[in-house]
C-alpha cells in the first residue's frame, strides 16, 4: 500500500512560509484507501498548517487519538467542525483527569465527551489492536516488560473514585502501525509506554524482522542514560532505515540521535513528510 504522512503540528516548522509550531502532535496520512488523521495537536496550528501543506481535514476517513493529553487532541473541535461526523478510534481511559506537578496544571483532554460527540465524534473504545483501515492498525495497550521505561514522576491520573494513581500509567497509549509497500512504519504520539516496549510489541504481532521507518514522539527527552542506549539498540536491532523525531523527543536528544545515524535521522517537525 503506497502511503504519504505529513506532520500537522509539531514543537517546530520546517516550510518557510505560514507554518505555526506548537507543543504537540499531529499527521496527515494519505493511502490507496483514503486518508486519516492521527492526533490533533493543542489546536494552535492544526487548521492553518493543513490549509498551508494542502491537506483537507474534511477528507479524513477516520481520526486515530494515541492517548488523552491536551496536547494531542485539543484540535479535535476545529477537525470535526470540518469534517462533520467522522469515526475516533482511542483507549477508553482517554477522558480520565490528568494533572502535572504539585501545581495540578490540568493536561488531560480538554472538551468533555458529550460537546465532542455533539460535534460529530463517533468513539470507537478499544484495548486491544485494532484495524481502523485497509493496512493501518492502532496497537492497542502496550505491554510493559522493561524496566528502564517508566512512567512521568510529575504526571498524576484521577480515577472516577477520586483516587490519585502517580505517576501516571498512561495505559492509554497507544501507537499506529502502517503497513506499507515498503515495510512497516511506526507512528508514535508520545511513546509514553516506551519505545523499546512498543517496538517490541510490533514486531511480536506482525512477525516481521525489520521496521522501515518511526516517526513521531519518542519522549527521548525524559529518558535515562539506560533507556536512551537500550532504545539505540532496538533501533538497530529491527534495521530501521528512517527516523523521525517529533514533540517529546527533545533536542539535546534529537541531535545525539542525528549524531549517531546521520543518513537514517531526520526533524519530523510540521511539514515534513515520508513516502512509502
Amino acid at each position: 500500500m503506497k502511503t504519504r504522512i505529513t506532520i500537522l503540528c509539531e514543537n517546530s516548522v520546517g516550510m518557510p512560509f505560514g507554518g505555526i509550531g506548537e507543543h504537540g502532535f499531529a499527521c496527515f496520512i494519505e493511502t490507496d484507501n483514503g486518508n486519516y488523521l492521527f492526533d490533533t495537536g493543542q489546536g494552535l496550528g492544526i487548521n492553518q498548517n493543513a490549509m498551508f501543506l494542502k491537506k483537507n481535514l474534511a477528507s479524513i476517513k477516520s481520526i486515530m487519538i494515541s492517548h488523552g493529553h491536551y496536547d494531542h487532541t485539543g484540535g479535535l473541535p476545529q477537525v470535526l467542525v470540518q469534517r462533520g461526523p467522522v469515526p475516533v478510534y482511542a483507549h477508553p481511559e482517554i477522558f480520565i483527569e490528568r494533572f502535572w506537578g504539585e501545581a495540578r496544571k490540568a493536561i488531560g483532554i480538554p472538551f468533555r465527551r458529550s460537546f465532542l460527540e455533539s460535534l460529530g465524534a463517533d468513539f470507537r473504545f478499544s484495548r486491544e489492536m485494532v484495524e481502523v483501515g485497509p493496512g493501518l492498525f492502532l496497537t492497542g495497550e502496550i505491554p510493559r516488560h522493561t524496566t528502564y521505561e517508566t512512567g512521568d514522576p510529575n504526571m498524576v491520573a484521577v480515577t472516577e473514585s477520586g483516587e490519585e494513581i502517580k505517576p501516571d500509567p498512561i495505559n492509554d497509549d497507544l501507537s499506529l502501525v502502517i503497513d506499507s509497500a515498503k515495510g512497516l512504519i511506526v507512528v508514535l504520539g508520545c511513546a509514553h509506554s516506551g519505545m523499546v516496549n512498543i517496538l517490541d510489541y510490533v514486531m511480536e504481532k506482525f512477525s516481521r524482522d525489520r521496521i522501515y521507518a518511526v516517526i513521531g514522539g519518542t519522549h527521548m527527552g525524559f529518558s535515562g542514560d539506560q533507556q536512551f542506549a537500550e532504545t539505540l539498540k532496538v533501533i538497530d536491532r529491527y534495521q530501521i532505515e528512517k527516523l523521525g523525531a517529533s514533540h517529546c523527543t527533545g533536542l539535546e536528544k534529537s541531535a545525539l540521535l542525528y549524531a549517531r545515524m546521520p543518513e537514517r535521522f531526520f526533524f519530523a517537525c510540521v511539514g515534513a513528510s515520508v513516502e512509502a
